[in-house]
């Protein structure tokens, strides 16, 4: 017999209830508040006060300021002809963090851009930089080559390269830029501001594949550079710089250099220096990229006389008829000696400029107060800036009157103790080119003429353009200095240099200043050849051609009328000696 126990369960579906403690129930209740309040205050906090930091974290990765360069302005001669231009170019560059580039691409890479595959590998791992460049201003067909290897990380960007046409010839005016097209030399640097303009920007969104999805924000357009019209004369230059490396190569020289200038208008229509550089590619340029006509000072020599006769014709303590006493050569001043290198006897002032008296000038320039000899070296620009905006422009030496010797105010007279550049001494003769008023020189193009200021009476002027006409013709020192066609007038200079210890024996300074044509000078021109040692050193031998080549097709290329007959060189005879001139 089997006993059954009967036990009561539960009906099937129903549960039992569980009861918590009331405090337990509102804890986690509680905590459960806590939390949404907390995911909510978050949420607040990067969606409002947090809101900036997070969206440049995302615009870290995504967007992108692109830089929309601005071009530059062309330099151009007077004519519109180019001196410097602009070229668009590609560079190529890398964002390492994207970068996804195998070994075999890196070696494609490197062979387009000739570069090492190693170095290409250092560059760019674990840099941390999102900007890297790979190589700048390559030709755009080349950048085309390198993006088609389509590699992740890698990009161009558009940006210029400068052109110099013109080369060494207009070099040290133009200057150059460097790789970020910021002027290094010349008008590149002095109109840096005006050349180069203002950026623009473009902020879009990127892809990993370096593609544009959205643009952003506007366009902010770039600002073009503007052009700069220099007062040069492409064909003119040329001739200058072709001549100047003859007369260098010549005579064995160690450097040269010449000025044009327009004689009405101030206007420089060549400036060019030896040794030169080439501004497409400038490498090795010690010694080579200073503008030795505006920035290099000398002592003129000879070439100062004329202002040292005409101060004293227009002080009325000599006339053209009044005889100076030469003889024998020489006199003394104090405890020093004067010396001409050809005794002349009594002469008047037009033979002390034809044969270059040392003695005659001295005279006349110990005739005259200081102050007065002083007063019109400095108005005619000598000891002064000649404002022309260049870098780097000295000013030379005019020392104060007060503390002349009187053997200091004799060799002044003929340019020893005195230093200027060329471009303050072409400037100076552009008083005699303008009936007594001395003119402002510009680098620049001017559509007006300038003011300028009357040092010397009109009958001055002119008695020393007939002056300086006998010092070009036979029986002066610069024969070699005439031109078929024109009349020339003009002054030699051969100078001693100055050196440690006081003037060297065996080196020179030959220069030549001239005007033509001599009845109405519309050109003025100044060649200064340094330290000649071929031979040959006097201004007249080893300057004065030089501006006969250059000046005579510089006439001709500006349609200037003639005021000669084609015949009117006139040759000296082989046997008669040459006029020297030594200071």
């Amino acid at each position: 017999m089997i006993n059954t126990v009967t036990v009561n369960r539960p009906p099937m579906g129903r549960q039992q209830a569980i009861q918590l403690p009331v405090w337990r129930r509102r804890l986690l209740l509680a905590l459960v508040l806590a939390g949404f309040t907390v995911l909510i205050g978050r949420s607040v906090y990067l969606q409002s006060t947090h809101k900036q930091f997070l969206q440049q974290k995302g615009d870290a990765r995504y967007s992108r300021n692109l830089t929309l360069p601005a071009h530059r302005g062309m330099i151009t001669d007077r004519n519109g002809e180019p001196l410097a231009i602009s070229t668009p170019v590609e560079s190529i560059w890398a964002n390492p963090p994207n970068l996804e580039m195998n070994r075999e691409q890196t070696q494609k890479l490197a062979k387009l851009l000739d570069l090492k595959a190693d170095n290409i590998t250092k560059k760019l791992e674990n840099n941390p930089r999102e900007f890297v460049y790979l190589k700048r201003r390559i030709p755009p067909e080349l950048a085309r080559q390198v993006m088609s290897l389509k590699i992740p990380g890698i990009y161009m960007q558009r940006e210029y390269r400068r052109y110099y046409p013109a080369g060494e010839i207009a070099a040290h005016l133009v200057g150059f830029t460097g790789v970020d097209e910021i002027g290094r030399e010349g008008f590149e640097l002095a109109a840096q501001d005006l050349l180069s303009g203002k950026e623009g920007s473009r902020r879009v969104i990127k892809d990993r594949q370096g593609r544009i999805v959205e643009d952003l924000e506007a366009v902010k357009v770039p600002q073009d550079g503007k052009d700069l019209v220099l007062a040069i004369d492409r064909r003119v230059q040329y001739l200058a710089h072709r001549e100047l490396v003859k007369a260098v190569e010549q005579h064995k020289a160690k450097a040269g250099a010449v000025v044009v200038l327009d004689a009405k208008s101030g206007e420089v229509l060549a400036m060019t220096n030896v040794p030169s550089y080439n501004p497409n590619n400038p490498v090795n340029l010690a010694g080579r990229a200073r503008n030795r006509a505006i920035v290099d000072i000398f002592e003129p020599g000879s070439t100062l006389k004329p202002f040292t006769v005409a101060a004293a014709l227009e002080s009325g303590t000599v006339t053209t008829q009044t005889q100076i006493h030469t003889s024998p050569g020489w006199f003394r001043v104090g405890n020093a000696t004067v010396r001409d290198v050809h005794p002349q006897g009594t002469i008047d002032a037009a033979t002390v400029i034809q044969k270059s008296s040392n003695v005659g000038s001295a005279k006349m320039a110990l005739g005259l107060e200081p102050k007065y000899l002083w007063n019109v070296f400095n108005q005619v620009g000598f000891g002064q800036l000649a404002n022309i905006g260049f870098p780097g422009e000295a000013s030379g030496r005019l020392r104060d009157y007060k503390t002349w010797r009187p053997i200091e105010q004799a060799t002044m007279s003929y340019g020893h103790g005195i230093s200027m550049t060329l471009l303050q001494l072409a400037r100076a003769y552009t008083v005699f080119a303008n009936d007594g008023e001395v003119r402002p020189v510009s680098l620049l193009k001017q559509k007006d003429l300038q003011v300028g200021q009357q040092v010397f009476s009109a009958k001055t002027a002119q008695d020393m353009l007939h002056m300086m006409e006998l010092a070009v013709l036979p029986g002066g020192t610069a024969p070699r200095a005439q031109i078929a066609g024109y009349r020339v007038a003009g002054k030699t200079g051969t100078a001693h240099k100055l050196g440690v210890g006081g003037y060297q024996a065996d080196k020179y300074v030959s220069s030549f200043v001239g005007m033509a044509p001599a009845s109405n000078p519309r050109l003025i021109m100044a060649v200064m050849i340094d330290e000649p040692t071929a031979g040959q050193y006097y201004g007249g031998a080893v300057a004065a051609p030089v501006f006969s080549a250059v000046m005579s097709g510089a006439l001709r290329m500006l349609a200037i009328p003639q005021d000669a007959p084609n015949d009117n060189i006139v040759i000296p005879p082989e046997q008669a000696p040459e006029v020297k001139e030594m200071v």
